[in-house]
């Protein structure tokens, strides 16, 4: 079973992505394990803070290096990526020379209302990314139209063709931190 930090973009509780990320989790038992890192009570990146690190940086920090890999669930803000998720990103890679992300296996999901799902966020994101050290699966993208009925409220795929695309997403992610992934003590 792999450990996954997921980080979902969005704050807000009724959060398409945040039932998005549950979905797949359920789907992806027993081969995951998610760790849902919080995000809203990290402040606002200042360099100034590593002074006296706040609680929150550092329990960011610890999630990212307790897992086997990463899993961003982000919804797309003015064509771009959630400021959370923006902040959380900042945090981890410092201080200079303790970046968090570098050499994880990672993969960028998102869900939106709308057809063209999170495109241009995950775009910006996979770009960031690669720019952190993250080590990125390029293959399934899911770009999740999370239309009304096609997740039941205990998360699970009405839809059978979206249930075997999600599966298959999961198999590959499994697959992937299979094969770049370091192995972790149990």
């Amino acid at each position: 079973m792999f450990k996954v930090a997921v980080f979902v973009g969005s704050l807000r509780r009724e959060s398409i992505n945040r039932k998005f990320a549950k979905t797949l989790e359920k789907l992806g038992q027993p081969s995951f394990a998610f760790h849902y890192v919080e995000l809203g009570d990290l402040p606002m990146y200042n360099d100034d803070l590593w002074a006296d690190p706040p609680a929150s940086v550092l329990r960011l920090k610890a999630d990212i290096a307790s897992a086997d890999a990463v899993l961003f669930v982000t919804p797309e803000y003015n064509r771009s990526i959630p400021p959370v998720l923006k902040n959380a990103i900042d945090w981890a890679t410092r201080p200079y020379g303790k970046n968090s992300w570098a050499g994880k296996p990672a993969s960028i999901v998102g869900a939106s209302p709308g057809v063209i799902g999170t495109a241009v966020a995950q775009e910006h994101l996979r770009y960031l990314a690669t720019i952190i050290g993250l080590i990125l699966m390029g293959q399934p993208e899911v770009y999740f139209s999370f239309k009304p009925g096609l997740v039941d409220e205990n998360f699970e795929v009405t839809d059978e063709t979206t249930r075997q695309f999600l599966e298959s997403y999961l198999s590959r992610f499994e697959a992937w931190i299979s094969r770049v992934g370091e192995p972790k003590e149990a």
